[in-house]
């Protein structure tokens, strides 16, 4: 699997869609990304399935955290 991966994400403040390349040498990851239109974080759960070969990636607001 290439380590990196070049995805959109659409940002769930402004709907904006952004490009930003995914880094998948280092497994499963949680991170923010910054939106380029409105600068509010967006973040992102990613988890490496090496079985299927898949990146599977979960994106949600900040202030969308629940714990």
């Amino acid at each position: 699997m290439n380590t990196l991966t070049l995805t959109r994400i659409d940002c769930p403040v402004c709907g904006h869609s952004n490009q930003f390349n995914l880094d998948t040498s280092n497994g499963d990851q949680e991170y923010y990304e910054d939106c380029s239109a409105c600068c509010n974080p967006i973040h992102c759960n990613m988890h490496i399935d090496e079985v299927r070969g898949a990146i599977e990636l979960s994106v949600d607001a900040s202030d969308e955290q629940y714990f």
